[in-house]
């Protein structure tokens, strides 16, 4: 994939490759440009059969990042994705929904899935100082709407 974009929080935002650390954890785009989303290599390619998934930060030290204002995303909102193909990809938001990382629900999140799914992951919650992280992640869960020629 190319972009992102979500025209209600104003994302607009190139793509980078994601894989797994050691422990199986999807490793986050590099924060050292605030307005880069990663998408998980090893999943489905956005608008294709499968779950996609795409991560991004919420802020960074240098302060507010792309995915930001994820968690006010709303169904029915859309998200579009420029695929390498020149297609555009666009999903509608089905549900926003926080979970604690010490509880995630890898399988609802991750799991396979018989249709083009499209998964956005940032931070949310309170920010712990000692784990320099935040508690909780935002997921929006989204289906593909539509997919044609830009």
């Amino acid at each position: 994939p190319k972009r992102l974009t979500i025209p209600s929080i104003a994302v607009d935002a190139p793509f980078t490759a994601l894989t797994l650390d050691a422990k199986g954890q999807l490793n986050a785009p590099a924060a050292d440009n605030s307005n880069l989303v990663g998408w998980y290599q090893g999943g489905a390619t956005p608008g294709e059969s499968g779950t996609s998934i795409v991560a991004g930060h919420v802020d960074t030290k240098t302060g507010p990042a792309v995915f930001l204002q994820l968690s006010t995303l709303k169904a029915g909102n859309t998200v579009s994705v420029t695929r390498d193909d020149g297609t555009v990809a666009t999903f509608k938001v089905d549900t926003v929904e926080t979970f604690s990382k010490a509880e995630f629900p890898d399988e609802r999140v991750y799991g396979e899935a018989a249709t083009p799914q499209l998964r956005l992951i940032t931070c949310g919650g309170a920010y712990n100082k000692t784990a320099k992280d935040y508690t909780d992640n935002v997921v929006v869960f989204a289906h593909l709407a539509s997919s044609k020629r830009a």
